[in-house]
This record gives C-alpha cells, structure tokens and sequence, in this order.
C-alpha cells in the first residue's frame, strides 16, 4: 500500500453535514464529512485527546464533534472547541489532526492520502468522456472483495486470463504469440501503463450484451492499463462505435480487502433503460474475476519475480509491479508488517500536506518501508 496518491473515500451522497462517514482505507481510519457550503472534508479518525472515533461523533458548526469528550475539529484538522477548557481559553497548537485534500468526481468523494505539496502530486486520473454527450455512465457502482488490491489491478492487466475466466464475455482468445510478438506497454505520464491488443471471439453468441451489439469481429480490440497503484481503466472495442471504457478506484481496506468504485461508460445504447441490463452483465463478468481472485495464493502479491514463473503475456504486470517498486524506493510504501507490530500500542497517520510546514504533531506518521520509525 503506498502514499501520495489520490483514494476514493466515499460515495459523494455517503458524505453529508447531518453526520460523520466513517471508513478504513489502508489499514488505518478516516473520518468525512462535510461544510454548510458544502464542501468535502477528509480527516484522520483519531482524537488526539483520548483516541476517540471521530467517525463516531456529530457534525457542529462545520466540524466533527468526537462523541468521547466533545473535542471538534474543522476541516483543516484544526481542534476549535475543548469543552473541558472552558469558553474563554483557546485550544493549543498541537490540537490538531490530519486532514487531507479532496477532490468530489463521478459522484465520488477522494482524497489525497499522502504529505506531497500541490505541485508534487500524481494528479487524479480523469474520464475524459464523462461529460460527453455520445457517452453514457452507468450509475456508480460500488462493491467490497475479499482480496488484496494489488491482486485485483494486475488481473485487470492480464490479457492471458480471459478465455479462461470470462465466458460471460464470449471468452475473447489471444490473437498473437507474445514472444515473438511482444505486447506493446506504453506509459502514461509518469504514474501508469496501458496496452490495446486484438482478441477473437470464441463463442460471440454468449459474449457481453450479443443480442443487442452489432459486432465486427475484424475490429475487436481490447486493453487495459492503470494509473497509480489503485486506478484500473479498462477499454472494449467491439466495432461499429460500440465501445466500453471502464473505470476502476479501488482503495485497499486492509491486507484481505478492497473497496472498488465502478464506472462504466458506453458509446452506444445511450437510453437510460439499458443501464440495469448493462450493469448486471458487467457485474456477472466481475463475479467471475472474484471468485477466482479470492482463493490465490499467496493472498499478496509477491516480494520478487523469483517466486512466480512469468511468461512474456505478462508484460503488463511486471510493468506495475516496476513502477510499485519505484515508488517504494521514493519512501512511500507503507511498512505492513511494523504496522502490525505496533497496531493497539500507537495510534498513527497517514501524514498530511500540513506536516511539511508544521511540527509538534501528536500521532505519529504511519511507518514507511526504507524510513526510520521512531514513537
């Protein structure tokens, strides 16, 4: 799991002003909420004063009241009321808590988890067809699996996999011998990859929506790539204009689980009747995926190369697992197993932007692989 990237938190209607939305990401807790001008705002979940669940308490004033003692901190993570202290003395400095910048897109309320300044960040990958009117969104989709999201990433990246896994799909098949013909992995920008590659169509019959797609086979093409650790966006080509682009914001719960943002966009059958019919199908080809994924083994990707045999259709994963690496040398993978280690004795954070201009933080930030932990 890594840091300095953006997170889907919540459902952009889960996060209101009348109560608290709490959630896990990453193995630690957040808390959302929003502002009477209705704003999104993002927290760490921990009261700094006795460790309460601020995703627990009430919303006051534009801030999150922890139910504990009453302590309330705004959306800059700043205590502005500590009950105990009486009316006329002000909270201390140190009365503070992360709080993390967000972005409200697709109907999902993300967040930035990670200390990088504004211009040092990965941005947000985009829809750059959401708001176009020859394309359709489904509504969005959001569903829990009980498996590691790296795992879930790189089965989005493996072309291999479908005629084995996807009879829903029509079973596409591989149409090229990938050593002689290697897979074409570009990058995007600095954070991801993609591919496109030609499929056949085993069994078209049985394949996504047949009945109502008027296919040639000819142009049947089909890709993926991802963007950041947790972002997977797929592309069908089906021929004719008939083309699905998928979107996939996935945020890791912890270690077993993951929390997937779906968005499916369509440039045909663009009468809102077809969305159930649609969904449906997409949900069934997933299911396929889940019922495979949930019993890999290992559950977590692996350390090295070394302890799985990799073939050349692999092309694309191993590009992922390259660019998790690189941003594990940069200092942002999160240190799993001391995180384990010290869970029930520390309280810690995901360090916010602040924590470059500010000191005397009173949770500690979340252990990082390659960086010195000290409590």
């Amino acid at each position: 799991m890594y840091i300095n990237f953006w997170y889907p938190v919540a459902r952009s209607d889960e996060v209101t002003n009348e109560a608290p939305k709490r959630t896990r990401i990453m193995s630690l807790d957040f808390v959302a909420f929003r502002d009477t001008d209705g704003h999104a705002h993002v927290l760490s979940d921990t009261c700094i004063h006795r460790g309460g669940a601020l995703g627990n308490g009430k919303i006051k004033k534009d801030c999150v009241e922890c139910p504990y003692h009453g302590w309330q901190f705004n959306g800059d993570g700043r205590c502005t009321v500590i009950p105990s202290l009486g009316k006329e003395e002000m909270p201390p400095a140190r009365a503070k808590v992360d709080s993390y910048p967000t972005q409200e897109k697709y109907g999902i309320v993300f967040a930035f988890l990670g200390d990088l300044p504004e211009e040092e960040r990965p941005p947000l990958y985009e829809i750059p067809e959401f708001e176009d009117e020859a394309w359709r969104a489904n509504e969005l989709v959001v569903f829990e699996v009980d498996y590691y999201y790296e795992r879930s990433v790189e089965n989005g990246l493996d072309p291999a996999h479908n005629e084995f896994v996807h009879p829903k799909q029509g079973t596409p098949g591989m149409m090229q011998d990938f050593r002689n013909k290697p897979i074409d992995v570009a990058d995007i920008g600095d954070y991801g990859s993609k591919f496109m590659m030609p499929f056949a169509q085993a069994h078209e019959e049985q394949g996504l929506m047949a009945d109502k797609i008027q296919r040639d086979a000819s142009q049947l093409q089909g890709g993926s790539g991802h963007f950041g650790p947790n972002a997977l966006i797929t592309w069908l080509l089906l021929g004719n204009g008939n083309d699905f682009h998928q979107y996939f914001y996935e945020a890791p719960i912890d270690e077993n689980r993951t929390r997937i943002f779906f968005v499916n966009m369509r440039h045909f059958m663009l009468d809102p009747k077809h969305d159930k019919s649609i969904t449906d199908v997409n949900m069934e080809i997933a299911q396929e995926d889940i019922d495979l994924l949930v019993v890999l083994n290992p559950v977590r990707t692996p350390e090295t190369t070394t302890k799985e045999l990799l073939v050349p259709a692999d092309k694309p994963v191993v590009r992922y697992r390259e660019y998790l690496k690189d941003w594990e040398k940069r200092g942002w993978r999160i240190d799993l197993k001391k995180l384990r280690e010290i869970r029930g004795d520390v309280a810690v954070a995901i360090p916010c932007p602040a924590r470059r201009q500010e000191k005397n933080w009173i949770l500690d930030a979340v252990p990082l692989v390659g960086r010195e932990f000290k409590i």
